[in-house]
Formats: structure tokens, C-alpha cells, sequence
């Protein structure tokens, strides 16, 4: 089956109802569906996306049932809860069916991750036609809470207007006028390019040329090239690749000497496993916008330990995002008393909460864009990195109300 979903569910958390037997709230007819809250994780585990997502996006889904277990264990609405996993392979067509066979066939209440915006929206115009619950994690574009928006789907981590007018902007007004960007030709990088055009058009700048880039790719020589030779030579090209893209662009941007020959570099969007993969050394200095970081405070180190000892290795904002929004769906469910798309939805529109992950958190009811504290940092430099992934410096903390756009486009009829 091209999905390569898993067999069987795993299955986290096994035990009795106790709604229906006096125990937890019962707004909402205490009902859980199938006897279980079941929930889904669509993501890369095979791609370009599995480093930064992937098995331990899942893993720390897994990690939030436990711990909310643990936390209810004597008045949850349900103990019994499943966590299905499958493998979209970053295709919009595959992430369709895997969507559609979790809601219809696994009963899942809610799909979470989802790396790569076209199969992001691609669930998410299942999620609306299904009534069914969707947080989408690990994708970046603005038309998740934009033209195709819908009720049922919350976008939870991070966008690309948030990127933009972190980067774009600061790069920009630091002096960095002309831009070459590249782009990833599909949702994400098109969606890079627009917000980050944007941006540095707001902030003085200019983009002479944007060009798309195959997806995936790893052979950027073509654009490697061209770009000192353009008239007139940007200061700055901005590489809108994520992941195992972004890691060839870093790694051809210097294998061409393009810092030599006076093109800087701006990265649109970057992951700690993406510094571990290119090299402190490569990228030191280098500003990018990011929605968390692990070593940021005590608070996000704390949950960073316990994560690291469950899977053996740091998280990155997508694991992070990925439990603080499992945590979200399963307290909304256990206020509401019921696995009810609709209920759930009354308890989780327009609350306000605050996390190790979403700092002044608020679930926007309009649009169902998540905003919080975002983050400007840049790479540190080698002498300073004291352990393993302590890569980033916090340069600026943008408060959620200026991260992320107001409602744009977005209609919930």
C-alpha cells in the first residue's frame, strides 16, 4: 500500500472507560467514540522531512498521551488512547489517502505533523470534508489559515509570514538590500517567496530574481553559479529550502565560495537538525527565525532532557510543537467529555494557555492560527557551543501578537 501505514496501531495506553463509569467530566454526554481517542500522525519517514519530523514527531505524540495520562490517571475522560502513524513521502496525492484511511478506517479524532505544505493542505481539505480534527505542525504556508482555511484544521507551529518578517525584515534592514532567492517549487517555497518578498520590500529591500528549485533536490550548481553574475550581484542570496535541501544548498553555497565572491547567505528556515547536518562552522552568525528552541530556558531544557531520554537525541520545533499540541487536543477533550469534533472545538477556539513550546499562547477562533512567541537567533560560533546542539543565541523574542498576520482570507462557513 503506497501510504506504508503501519499494520497495526500502536497502542500507547491501554485500559478501562471511565467516563461512563461515574469518573471525569461528562459535558458533552462523556461519549469517546470506539471506546478510544485515537490519533494520527502524518509525517515524512523516509524524505528530506524525517530528520526535523519524522519517527520522533511521533514519538513525542506518544510522549503527550503519556504524560497526560499520568496527569488524569485517576478522572480522564478516557485512559484508552492509540497513536497511528504513516508515511506521506512529502506527496500531496499519498498524504491524501493516508488522511482519508486513518478518519474512515482507523477512526482517528485527530491527525497531527504533516511536513510539506502541499500535502498539508491536501489533509486538510480531507479534514473539512470529514468533520474530523487536524493540526498541522510541520508545514509552513499562510493558506492553511488563509483561503483554504476550514473548521476543523488548526495550524499550530509556525508560517511563513512568521519567518518572513523575522528574517526577511532584520536581514534587510541590517544593510542586506538586493536579494536573490531560491525557492522550492511547490506550496512551501512559493509561499516563502511571497511573504519574504514582502518583507524585504517593507524593510527597503529589493528581490532582483526568485527562482524555483526542484523538489527534492540535491544538485543546486545552476543557481550556485548564476548568482554572483547577476546584474547587479545581490548582497544576500535567500535559500527558502528546509531540511535536506537546505543542507545542499548550505553545503554548494560554499563549496562555490559564494561568501568569497560577497553574496551573503539568509536561511529562510532552519532546524537544529539541519545546523548538525552542515556544521556550526558553515553557518556561524547566520540569522533565522525559529518558533522554540530547546536550551532557550530552564522550562524548554526540562522537557528537552526527557525527550532526549526517551529517543536519544535533542527535539526540534517540531517534535516540541508536536507534543504541546497533542496536549492541547487531549486536555480540550477532556474538558468537553467527549471526542466530539464539534465540542472539542468549542473548548479549544479562542483559549489561551501557555507551555514550555507556545509562550502566550491563544488559539485564534477566527482563522485557528496558533500564535505565540516566536524567536530571532542566530548561529553561534564554534568556541561558544559548550554541548551537543547547543547551536542557537537568542538575538530577539517577537511577541505573539506581532509574529503572525491578522486573519486574512479565511471564511469558516
Amino acid at each position: 500500500m503506497a501510504t506504508r501505514l503501519k499494520s497495526a496501531a500502536t497502542l500507547v495506553a491501554v485500559g478501562a472507560l471511565i467516563a461512563g463509569c461515574g469518573g471525569g467530566p461528562q459535558s458533552g454526554g462523556g461519549k469517546v467514540s470506539g471506546d478510544a481517542v485515537k490519533l494520527g500522525v502524518i509525517t515524512d519517514l523516509s524524505g528530506v522531512y524525517s530528520e526535523l519530523a519524522g519517527e520522533h514527531a511521533v514519538e513525542a505524540v506518544k510522549m503527550a498521551v503519556d504524560d497526560f495520562k499520568a496527569r488524569h490517571k485517576d478522572d480522564a475522560v478516557t485512559q484508552n488512547i492509540e497513536v497511528t502513524q504513516a508515511d506521506h513521502q512529502n506527496k500531496p496525492e499519498i498524504a491524501n489517502t493516508a488522511a482519508r484511511e486513518m478518519y474512515d478506517r482507523d477512526g482517528v479524532d485527530a491527525i497531527f505533523d504533516v511536513p510539506t505544505s502541499s500535502a498539508a493542505l491536501a489533509i486538510a481539505t480531507v479534514a473539512g470534508q470529514q468533520k474530523k480534527m487536524y493540526f498541522n505542525i510541520g508545514a509552513a504556508t499562510t493558506e492553511l489559515t488563509g483561503a483554504q482555511c476550514n473548521p476543523y484544521t488548526y495550524h499550530y507551529a509556525y508560517d511563513t509570514y512568521m519567518l518572513a518578517h523575522g528574517t526577511g525584515t532584520t536581514v534587510t534592514e541590517q544593510g542586506a538590500k538586493n536579494w536573490y532567492i531560491i525557492y522550492p517549487d511547490y506550496a512551501f517555497g512559493q509561499d516563502m517567496n511571497k511573504s519574504f518578498t514582502e518583507a524585504i520590500e517593507a524593510a527597503g529591500g529589493t528581490v532582483g530574481v526568485a527562482d524555483p528549485t526542484p523538489f527534492p533536490n540535491d544538485n543546486f550548481s545552476t543557481f550556485m553559479t548564476k548568482a554572483p553574475n547577476l546584474n547587479p550581484k545581490p548582497d544576500v542570496l535567500g535559500a527558502m529550502q528546509a531540511g535536506g535541501d537546505l543542507v545542499n544548498v548550505v553545503k554548494q553555497y560554499n563549496e562555490f565560495g559564494l561568501k568569497e565572491k560577497g553574496v551573503g547567505l539568509a536561511v529562510g528556515l532552519m532546524f537544529d537538525t539541519d545546523i548538525a547536518s552542515i556544521g556550526v562552522e558553515s553557518l556561524a552568525g547566520t540569522l533565522y527565525t525559529t518558533a522554540w528552541f530547546w536550551n532557550m530556558d530552564d522550562e524548554s531544557r526540562e522537557w528537552a532532557d526527557k525527550f532526549k531520554e526517551r529517543t536519544g537525541s535533542r527535539p526540534t520545533f517540531d517534535h516540541a510543537a508536536n507534543y504541546s499540541a497533542a496536549t492541547q487536543y487531549l486536555e480540550a477533550v477532556q474538558r468537553a467529555g467527549t471526542d466530539d469534533a464539534d465540542a472539542v472545538r468549542e473548548e479549544l477556539d479562542g483559549n489561551e494557555f501557555s507551555d514550555f513550546f507556545a509562550r502566550n499562547g491563544k488559539i485564534r477562533a477566527e482563522d485557528h492560527r496558533v500564535v505565540h512567541d516566536s524567536y530571532l537567533v542566530k548561529v553561534k560560533e564554534p568556541d561558544q557551543v559548550k554541548e551537543d546542539y547547543d547551536f542557537t543565541e537568542l538575538v530577539e523574542t517577537i511577541p505573539a501578537d506581532e509574529a503572525f498576520r491578522e486573519p486574512t482570507g479565511c471564511d469558516m462557513g
